[in-house]
């Protein structure tokens, strides 16, 4: 997973989470980096299954979808300018996230190892404050560091 291009967009405005997710999957697919079948598989993915996740006074979206419908691996970071409601992961309901992470891995132990990872970083409050503050410039080299070290 150290070959995985990260992209990083700040201050993103999404009315809720089903434009959110079109936003992701269109700008992969301008990048080559998934397949046209990634958009559908990414919203009923997150029908079924979803990536909401309320931590300790915070919150975070990582949507994901199968390795079948990528082309090539990458994180993309979306900082939103408000919150977007997301449906949490963990029971009914929506947690409201300023931090989307979406990953796109071309195989599923490399994106349960992954999700392991960055799951494990994100419930350290610092980590995840230094995503939603730093500098666009020293994210990706930060995250990389964290989360590929």
């Amino acid at each position: 997973m150290n070959k995985c291009q990260l992209l990083f967009e700040d201050k993103l405005k999404f009315d809720n989470e089903q434009e959110a997710l079109i936003y992701i999957s269109e700008h992969l697919q301008q990048k080559n980096i998934v397949k046209k079948s990634h958009l559908k598989a990414l919203i009923e993915r997150e029908a079924l299954f979803p990536t909401g996740i309320a931590l300790d006074g915070y919150a975070v979206a990582i949507p994901h979808c199968e390795a079948e419908h990528a082309n090539t691996p990458a994180i993309f970071i979306i900082r939103t300018q408000s919150p977007v409601a997301f449906n949490r992961a963990d029971d009914d309901g929506t947690v409201d996230v300023s931090l989307i992470i979406s990953l796109v891995v071309t195989s599923p132990e490399a994106q349960l190892d992954l999700l392991k990872v960055l799951f494990s970083n994100l419930q350290n409050k610092e980590f995840y404050h230094f995503l939603l503050k730093a500098p666009e410039d020293e994210i990706t080299e930060h995250f990389s560091k964290v989360i590929f070290n």
